[in-house]
Formats: C-alpha cells, structure tokens, sequence
C-alpha cells in the first residue's frame, strides 16, 4: 500500500469539512484523465435520512473537483428504500438498491446495512460523511490498477440504452451496468429532512448484471428506468464494471456520458 501523499490529505480535508458544513459543489464533472486510475465510489443514501445530506454533498465534490492524485472518481449515488417508512418516500429509491446494499453487508460481515454508507471499488466500505476517510480509500484503491475496459456505440434508443463493451476476458467475473443522472428532489414534507430540497449527483436510475463474456463487443441494451419518463435535463451516465464474484473487487471500469 502507498502511503497517503500528506499535502493531497490536507487538501481534502479542509475541502470536505467546508462541504459537510454546508457548502456545495458548482463545478461540472471533470473530462477522464487517462493519466489516472478509475475507482467505483457508490453511496448508500436516503432523502429520509439527516445524516446523508453531508455524504451526498462529499460525493458531488468527489465527483466535480476530483481532488485525490491518481485517482478518477466515478461515482453513483444509490438510494435505499428503508427509510421511506418512517414519512418521507424517496423519489429515487429502488428495491435493487437494497438487495446491492445487503449483498455488501454480507461481503463485509456488518451486523446490519445502514446510511450514509461508502463502498469504494467493492472492497473497502466507512460511513460517507467522513471525509478524509474517504479520500484515504479512493487513494489507496486507486495505487492498484485496473484492467483496460471500454465502452463503444452507446446511445438513447427508444428508452433504454444500447452499447457495447471491450475487455480482456475475466472468468469468474460479473459485468454490471448502470444509468444515473443528476437530479433535484421535490421539497421534502415529511421525516429528517423536512423542509428541505436535496441535490444528488449521479442517481442510479436502473442497475443490471450482464454475462461476463459479454465483453467482447456484442450489442447490449439496459432499460432507462425511471430516466425513460422524464424530460431530458443533466446527461445520463452509463457505468460498465467488472467485479470478481469470489471478492467482489471491481477490476474494471469505465463511465460515458449520453444525451437524448
């Protein structure tokens, strides 16, 4: 392991402790830097949860400023259903969330799943509002690189998104996909956060699990989800990563933005 570089630390510190006091990210997201190693950062999140408003906001930084040498951040934030109980429905929450959130509990033996909720490169997880806790697992996951993986001949189709994928075979792998979009909740009337309208960058929208072999070029299509119903605003993302079923390490990874 490399040891954190200590003016990079600092740096991320005192931005994101300015972030979870409530300042936000204007930025657009940065263009890919080859020069750097993607890490998949996901967020466990609820707009029913008063703790989640500071992670949400680190992940927008994370996403727009990507301050953390040699690593480009792609990030999604994914929401939960088990708070919408408690008064407040979460417009993004999905019950595919909660199964990839329980499937993590069990890889990383927690007693219970729980929000703010960080899971970087699906080998490392901590709670998302700490900051420079975070910062420090995007570096250390971003010292081991990742298998070349590209995204080729994406495009909106009628609802869904068409693509295909190019990698080096990997056997005992999954290949996940995902759409996300940035999104602005309604003002929220009930629960934690009443009163407030939420911000949230890169929403999972719909997530699926393709064969493995499908890395070599054949045409693919992944469902818009809710995406396919609204008017078209932020670009959509489209993440493809492969991830090893014995560890569930991500290996590879790639994101492409599309329009409609």
């Amino acid at each position: 392991m490399a040891s954190p570089k200590p003016l990079p630390a600092m740096l991320a510190f005192a931005t994101w402790t300015l972030l979870a006091c409530g300042a936000s990210a204007q930025s657009a997201p940065t263009a890919p830097d080859p020069a750097r190693v993607p890490v998949l950062v996901e967020l466990f999140t609820s707009e029913g949860c008063s703790d989640c408003p500071p992670a949400d906001r680190l992940l927008e930084e994370l996403d727009t400023k990507q301050p953390i040498p040699n690593a480009q951040a792609i990030v999604l934030s994914e929401h939960v259903t088990y708070w919408n109980h408690l008064g407040w429905t979460d417009p993004f929450s999905l019950d595919d969330i909660d199964q990839r959130q329980k499937e993590y509990g069990e890889e990383f033996k927690l007693e219970s799943v729980y929000t703010p909720q960080a899971v970087i490169d699906g080998s490392a997880q901590l709670v998302g509002n700490r900051g420079p806790e975070l910062a420090k697992a995007v570096e250390h996951a971003a010292a081991a690189p990742k298998q070349p993986l590209t995204i080729a001949d994406a495009r909106w189709d009628n609802g869904s998104v068409s693509f295909s994928v190019h990698a080096a075979p990997q056997p005992g792998s999954r290949l996940v996909a995902a759409l996300a979009a940035d999104a602005t909740g309604p003002k929220i009337t009930r629960g934690e956060n009443d009163g407030r309208t939420l911000h949230h960058v890169a929403v999972v929208r719909t997530i699926r699990e393709f064969n493995a072999n499908a890395v070599d070029g054949r045409s693919l299509k992944l469902s818009g989800g809710s995406l396919a119903k609204q008017a078209p605003s932020s670009p959509i993302r489209l993440v493809v990563f492969l991830v090893e079923k014995k560890s569930g390490h991500v290996t590879a990874i790639a994101e492409q933005n599309l329009s409609r």
